[in-house]
């Protein structure tokens, strides 16, 4: 959306856009089918040709012969590729191919968690090991946070209210300790539940 956004005012170069993810590629089609649920600026946007959901220089790579071929590409161009913690996925690809590239630039637009390659970049690491080789890392590293996808605490709460029977135990096992330690707290404060943290939980960060 913002990508197109700024093509359209022409406030960045028009490079060729990679999406090298076939479930954000599926997600797309998703969204272009349901109309009914953007809202008034989208539609708009719709009605004058300018849908931030396909522009000129933008690239679905469906296949992985499509996705090795982006890294032959030399030349200015922007992959978008999952995971967003670079712990599996095509992006580790993208990757071991830019990361030692003075020239190219890796953005991060989520939250990395502790233990996860991204984290390791984030936090300035030198080195890293990417697909069984210790690489240097010579990219400039940059982020922009606010675009996770994932529910915050509020929707969260919100979606547990819509239960109709209580479950006999609610596990939190997705974010750090200390986070989940708290949402765990909330739960029981707010719907007096039966709520564990798995012990394991920071190991599986740490790992």
């Amino acid at each position: 959306y913002y990508l197109s956004e700024l093509l359209h005012e022409d406030s960045i170069p028009h490079l060729i856009t990679f999406v090298d993810s076939p479930m954000a590629i599926n997600v797309t089609e998703v969204f272009k089918r349901h109309r009914e649920y953007f809202d008034k600026e989208m539609l708009e946007l719709i009605d004058d040709n300018e849908s931030p959901l396909h522009f000129p220089s933008l690239v679905p790579t469906r296949r992985t012969s499509e996705s090795k071929a982006i890294n032959r590409i030399k030349a200015s161009c922007i992959i978008i590729a999952g995971s967003g913690m670079c712990t599996g996925g095509r992006i580790k690809y993208h990757l071991a191919s830019n990361i030692s590239r003075a020239e190219s630039t890796i953005l991060f637009i989520g939250y990395q968690a502790r233990g996860t390659l991204g984290r390791q970049i984030v936090e300035g690491a030198k080195r890293v090991r990417i697909l069984g080789q210790m690489r240097s890392v010579k990219a400039s590293i940059r982020r922009i946070d606010g675009f996770s996808a994932h529910a915050d605490q509020s929707e969260l709460l919100r979606w547990l209210s819509g239960f109709r029977a209580q479950p006999k135990r609610l596990f939190v096992v997705h974010g750090e300790k200390k986070a989940a330690e708290a949402f765990a707290g909330l739960v029981q404060e707010s719907h007096d539940w039966n709520v564990s943290v798995p012990q394991y939980l920071d190991k599986v960060a740490l790992s």
